[in-house]
């Protein structure tokens, strides 16, 4: 089994240096990105592949349900390291149609430990009942709170000290938020970009 993967990736690189023979060249000297991807572990959803970028033009964080926890210190050593390091100047915050993670989130038992990096979609639900139970078709609510978590993600990760700090000291970063679809391939901007303070306390009322 692992032998044809490795077969796989020989035929992958040399089909890569054939059609373009400066790509593994390019990545040896490209880490200086300028987007910072926040997105779902789902491996349907290939981060620089869907924005048409190379691997090395694009900074990427996966997790189930793309979310921005404050206490993951995984997530903010990431975010630390795209702001602080490597300068990036744009935060995508990037949620997909049909998460497993967020129906996960709203439909288990609640009493493992998914259920608890699930619970800020939980509270997201919560928060937005109303809207939601308006909603008649299941596709639709579901869709809807993959959209309502992405714009809660993107209100995390401006509050961060990293991101404030950065915007303090006049650093050009802003934050968006993204739903990809699988069943078309496009993306939509779900509206709510974040570029400084005053941006935060304006969209967010923070």
């Amino acid at each position: 089994m692992l032998d044809r993967l490795i077969e796989k990736n020989r035929i992958w690189a040399h089909q890569k240096t054939e059609i373009d023979p400066e790509f593994f060249k390019r990545l040896v000297a490209q880490q200086s990105p300028e987007y910072f991807w926040i997105g779902c572990a789902d491996s349907r959803v290939p981060a620089n592949e869907i924005v048409d970028l190379d691997p090395g033009e694009l900074f990427v964080h996966r997790n189930v349900a793309n979310l921005a926890p404050s206490q993951d210190a995984n997530y903010l050593s990431v975010l630390q390291y795209a702001v602080q390091v490597l300068k990036v100047k744009h935060i995508l915050v990037v949620g997909h149609y049909g998460c497993g993670g967020v129906r996960a989130a709203v439909e288990s038992q609640g009493d493992s430990l998914i259920d608890h990096w699930l619970a800020p979609i939980r509270e997201v639900a919560h928060s937005h009942q109303h809207e939601l139970d308006a909603i008649g078709n299941d596709v639709a609510r579901f869709d809807r709170l993959c959209e309502l978590n992405v714009i809660s993600q993107v209100r995390s990760v401006a509050l961060t000290p990293i991101v404030a700090k950065a915007w303090r000291e006049q650093q050009p970063i802003t934050i968006h938020g993204w739903v990809y679809s699988i069943a078309n391939g496009l993306v939509t901007d779900q509206g709510v970009s974040v570029g400084s303070l005053e941006d935060r306390q304006r969209i967010f009322d923070i």
